[in-house]
């Protein structure tokens, strides 16, 4: 097993990596490339697959492993994860493709290497903004080198900023969240790998999403954790649960918040 150092020097060559990659062909395609529509009715671009493709040649020669994205097929992806316990790369080439599309400079590329279906390696780069937050297992989290979190948060729920995707969460649960918040205020940015960071970054305190994929969670999980953060999925289960299974998640800034949080959303569930 590398030192702490070693695993955060492997980080940073990492997002190095992703830094150019995303100059090259994301870039140069912002509000330039076509819509597309998969079969889920979820969008895609050119830039979402010509990242994907440099990602596929370039990943597995910094560390071996294959590499799961999300423009594949769900058969490809269930073939690759379960062929993929000692080294996996899972990727997102671009989260948050609808921003991206529409010119709305909150999108990011999402990169994670597992280890035994748990991520060691994590990055999550906006090309728009230039902000790299990056973590490897056991070393700390950052963002363009500044150590994770930024600032301190809050202390207790009602203080806190809230990022909530409510087009995914039970219509119940949507309802008292809107009639009567326990939380300060709320946010949603259409991008969930950067909404996972922010609050690994002190700018969201809590966080609740109804549906991800792996390619959403496996990096900004990481960051989170270890930027001190907490995080479980809604309803119970394990997050890791392979990229077949869409999960509800639930985190918080710190492991207290993330209690307090918790019990609010199961007893109005």
């Amino acid at each position: 097993m590398p030192t702490a150092a070693k695993r955060l020097a492997r980080a940073r060559a990492l997002e190095s990596m992703v830094r150019d990659v995303a100059r090259e062909e994301i870039l140069p395609r912002y509000l330039k490339s076509a819509r597309n529509r998969k079969p889920d009715g979820s969008l895609f671009t050119e830039a979402d697959l010509a990242s994907q493709r440099r990602f596929t040649e370039v990943l597995p020669q910094f560390l071996s492993g294959a590499v799961l994205g999300e423009e594949m097929t769900a058969t490809e992806q269930a073939h690759l994860w379960n062929e993929g316990g000692r080294g996996l790369w899972c990727i997102d080439p671009i989260d948050g493709t609808t921003n991206f599309a529409n010119g709305i400079p909150l999108f990011a590329v999402s990169i994670a290497y597992l280890i035994e279906h748990e991520p060691v390696l994590g990055v999550v780069y906006n090309p728009i903004t230039d902000e790299s937050f990056y973590a490897a297992r056991g070393a700390g989290a950052y963002l363009n080198g500044t150590e994770l979190p930024l600032r301190q948060g809050a202390s207790c729920l009602r203080d806190a900023i809230a990022g909530v995707d409510f087009k995914r969460i039970s219509h119940h649960l949507g309802d008292e969240l809107a009639v009567r918040p326990p939380y300060y205020s709320q946010r949603n940015f259409g991008s969930s790998a950067l909404e996972w960071c922010f609050v690994a970054a002190g700018r969201l305190d809590v966080y609740l999403h109804g549906g991800q994929m792996l390619w959403d969670y496996a990096a900004g999980r990481l960051i989170l954790d270890e930027a001190g953060g907490h995080a479980e999925a809604l309803g119970g289960g394990s997050l890791m649960s392979g990229p077949a299974v869409k999960r509800g998640v639930i985190a918080a800034a710190n492991p207290a918040l993330f209690t307090e949080w918790a019990t609010w959303v199961k007893t109005r569930s």
